[in-house]
């Protein structure tokens, strides 16, 4: 195995361990780390690729994303109430003003982020079928 190889290897692990942490922990993201690993298996390990696509809950997610459908609305929700609650009482808990709006500015980001940046599945879905009965209606004449 080349460096480069085994670096990204390495990499994937690594985000690997880090989704399965976040499995557990709330305000850790889970699939973002697993579509990291993917992407790094991707360049490493086609076999640890397809492990992770084909994880039961994981791997339809990291397959949607790759797909460009996003989240599912309620994951969306779901995702962004944990993240300003998890960042809501970590700002509480730590000490410093400084730390407190480190840690609110990065929920405002990961928020935005998953908000405004990552497609809602049903929205993209919904374009795909609209776009298709208009294909159909043209086709038609």
């Amino acid at each position: 195995m080349t460096v480069r190889r085994l670096a990204w290897f390495s990499l994937g692990w690594l985000a690997v361990g880090l989704g399965a942490v976040g499995i557990v922990v709330p305000g850790l993201p889970t699939t973002g780390f697993f579509v990291l690993a993917a992407a790094c298996f991707a360049r490493s390990s086609p076999r640890f690729e397809h492990w992770i696509l084909n994880l039961p809950k994981v791997g339809p997610l990291v397959r949607d994303h790759r797909a460009g459908l996003g989240m599912p609305r309620r994951a969306k929700v779901l995702a962004i109430t944990m993240m300003l609650g998890a960042c809501g009482l970590s700002s509480l808990a730590i000490g410093s003003v400084v730390g407190a709006g480190v840690v609110l500015g990065a929920g405002a980001v990961g928020t935005w982020y998953v908000g405004w940046r990552v497609p809602t599945r049903e929205t993209v879905v919904a374009g795909e079928s609209s776009q298709h009965l208009v294909e159909a209606r043209s086709e038609a004449r």
